[in-house]
């Protein structure tokens, strides 16, 4: 159940919120709990870090909203009849993840892991454009995350799908 995983830094703005983006250790111990739970093998994706200006342009241009968001999933299509394991993309914007981590009284790494798995359960095709969707999504975060130590984080309510 490993993942292989291609790290790029385009984030190179305040200094404590680049010290807060996690190490290539956790990240490979977040995603390989997500694959050992859906029984995955050698799944590869990118986790690109980036600042708000990057993650605003592409959340405006592939979603229509005009703001930063906390991570945006690129799931890749492979050609008819090519069998790759490449998932997709991450773009994963730090100043947010910092943001959203203090005002939900979240650690920055809890808040991570979670953006993290969530991120690759939307490459895996997961949703939650309606509630039984969101329901099936927000709980199977909720056991990835617990295998991990971290407590439910729709306990509150603060995440804005």
């Amino acid at each position: 159940m490993t993942a292989l995983i291609d790290i790029q830094m385009a984030f190179d703005g305040d200094d404590n919120i680049a010290a807060d983006i996690p190490s290539p250790e956790d990240l490979q111990r977040w995603a390989d709990t997500v694959f050992a739970y859906l029984a995955l093998n050698d799944q590869e994706f990118t986790a690109r870090f980036v600042d708000r200006t990057e993650s605003r342009t592409l959340n405006h241009q592939y979603r229509g909203k005009d703001k930063p968001t906390n991570v945006l999933s690129f799931p890749f299509e492979s050609p008819p009849g090519i069998e790759l394991p490449l998932l997709g993309d991450l773009v994963i914007c730090a100043p947010v993840i910092s943001e959203e981590a203090q005002e939900q009284n979240k650690t920055v790494r809890n808040h991570y892991a979670h953006m993290i798995v969530h991120g690759i359960l939307h490459l895996l095709g997961y949703d939650h454009i309606d509630e039984a969707e969101a329901r099936q999504m927000e709980a199977l975060e909720i056991r990835v995350l617990a295998e991990l130590g971290i407590d439910d984080p729709y306990q509150d309510d603060y995440f804005d799908h």
